[in-house]
């Protein structure tokens, strides 16, 4: 099997997403490590003309778009599933994956996560106004995401699906700032969750540090 080649900052949470989807299949895969501004220069626009992370390799076949590259994956091995085989299960799923990309990284993860966690390990200052503005409506996706999964143990029923592993590396970074401790507070099924998620196997292959470390080595 041909090895995904993976550009990406360490730290993405999209591109978390695919290394994790990759682990859970048993897929190979490397990292090809990108400074913070390279996502915007000319080598990499010219595998993602949109400049966004990550853009993925596998043999000769280039791909990009988080939702693309783990749906792909999913369907090159056949097991583990991570598509639930039942219908509405399915449709839950993609439902989760939607308000991941639409709702819950605009109003959460670019502006308070980023603002509190991420900008401050590059030296890049906080933009309180930024995060100031995402706050009325940050619950929304937290409080939609909780009543979703219910008492289930995964998002989309008692099976791991790809929504887990989209929208896990984005909510694991809540309890690291005040703003993402308050969102999940009322929320103990999210929160069991997050701590289930993260004791995968495939959540502890690709930590930041994790995946720094595998930088480096490149």
């Amino acid at each position: 099997m041909d090895v995904f080649d993976i550009w990406t900052v360490p730290g993405s949470p999209f591109a978390r997403a695919v290394m994790a989807t990759l682990e859970e299949k048993g897929l190979p895969w490397r990292i090809r490590p990108l400074a913070p501004m390279d996502s915007k220069g000319p080598a990499h626009i010219a595998r993602n003309p949109f400049g966004r992370m990550p853009a993925v390799q596998h043999g000769d076949f280039a791909l990009y778009e988080t939702q693309a590259v783990m749906r792909y994956a999913d369907r090159l091995v056949p097991t583990p599933a991570l598509t639930p085989a039942d219908p509405r299960a399915e449709a839950r799923m993609n439902q989760l994956m939607g308000i991941s990309d639409w709702y819950l990284f605009p109003q959460v993860s670019a502006a308070i996560v980023f603002g509190r966690v991420i900008a401050p390990k590059f030296g890049i200052p906080t933009d309180e106004a930024r995060i100031a503005a995402a706050l009325p409506q940050a619950p929304v996706s937290v409080n939609e995401i909780s009543r979703l999964l219910g008492d289930q143990t995964f998002m989309a029923g008692e099976m791991l699906s790809l929504a887990d592993l989209l929208l896990a590396p984005q909510l694991v970074f809540l309890p690291d700032c005040a703003e993402g401790q308050a969102l999940l507070a009322p929320h103990a099924n999210l929160r069991d969750w997050i701590s289930r998620m993260e004791a995968r196997p495939s959540m502890q292959a690709t930590t930041w540090d994790a995946v720094t470390e595998l930088a480096r080595a490149a």
